[in-house]
């Protein structure tokens, strides 16, 4: 699936996708871990998020409790990769070709289940 797709769209779409999933990926394991947590994985979500939330601050609501901010962020990471990706690539249409990260992963699902 990747041949399709010149490789600027495969980083740029990869590095979008890893840092929007991290985030959401943060919110979920904020439902059972404080993020203060000592545990390795809510410590690595914290350090990799923390960036991008401080970032993102200006323009996130104060309504918002804290938990759902990373997926307020994570939210334009998803609609860059939906929307801007596919106008960059020369599409009029919006669709699969907006997600080759998560058509790859697709694919190797479907190739170990087969």
């Amino acid at each position: 699936m990747s041949a399709a797709f010149p490789i600027w769209v495969l980083v740029v779409d990869y590095v979008l996708g890893l840092v929007m999933w991290t985030l959401i990926g943060r919110s979920a394991m904020n439902l059972f871990q404080p993020e203060n947590s000592d545990f390795f994985f809510m410590k690595a979500f914290v350090r990799l998020t923390n960036p991008l939330l401080r970032l993102w601050k200006p323009i996130t609501p104060q309504f918002l409790l804290p938990a759902l901010v990373p997926l307020y962020v994570a939210w334009f990471f998803y609609m860059a990769r939906f929307y801007v990706m596919p106008w960059l690539m020369g599409y009029s249409v919006m669709g699969m070709l907006s997600f080759p990260l998560e058509g790859e992963i697709a694919a190797l699902i479907y190739a170990l289940f087969k």
